[in-house]
C-alpha cells in the first residue's frame, strides 16, 4: 500500500534540495552583478546587467519553491473510497499500471513506486478531474483504482 504521508515526505525533499540549489544560484549570480569588474565599461558591456537578471529569476525559483512547500506541508490528506469522485490528493491507477497523484503542484515529478504527480491544469489532469473508477477516459484508458 503506497502511504501518501511518506510520499509527501519524498516530495517535500525533493523540493527542499531544488529549493538550496536556487538558493545557492542567486547567491553567485547576485555576486557576481555586484561585482567590481561587472561594472559597465561601455553602453554596449551588460556582464552586470544579465547577471542582475539571472539573480532575479533565481531568488524567484527560491520564492516558487518556498510557496509549493508550504502548500504541499499544509494539505490534508483523505483515503477515497471506490465510489468516489477524483480530487486533489487522490492516487488514481490508471490501466492496472499507471500510477497519478492528483495534486494542485509538483506536476511532472517522479516518486517512489513509480508515482508522477499530475495536476488539473495537464491533459490528463483535466481527463481525471472528477472522474470515477471503472471510468473510460478520453484517450482510451481505464481508472481502475481511486485510493
Amino acid at each position: 500500500m503506497i502511504d501518501k504521508e511518506q510520499l509527501r515526505q519524498s516530495l517535500l525533499q525533493t523540493l527542499h534540495s531544488q529549493r538550496k540549489i536556487a538558493l545557492a544560484a542567486a547567491e553567485s549570480a547576485h555576486d557576481a552583478a555586484t561585482h567590481e569588474q561587472s561594472v559597465a565599461e561601455t553602453q554596449y558591456d551588460t556582464v552586470g546587467l544579465e547577471a542582475a537578471y539571472l539573480a532575479h529569476g533565481q531568488s524567484q525559483r527560491v520564492a516558487d519553491c518556498d510557496t509549493m512547500i508550504n502548500q504541499l506541508s499544509s494539505m490534508v490528506f483523505r483515503d477515497f473510497a471506490e465510489d468516489d469522485e477524483i480530487d486533489i490528493g487522490a492516487l488514481v491507477t490508471i490501466d492496472n499500471k499507471m500510477i497519478c497523484w492528483f495534486l494542485p503542484i509538483c506536476g511532472g515529478y517522479k516518486l517512489e513506486h513509480d508515482v508522477v504527480v499530475i495536476t488539473p491544469h495537464s491533459p490528463l489532469g483535466q481527463m481525471l478531474d472528477s472522474a470515477e473508477s471503472g471510468e473510460k477516459l478520453q484517450d482510451g484508458r481505464m481508472i481502475t483504482d481511486i485510493r
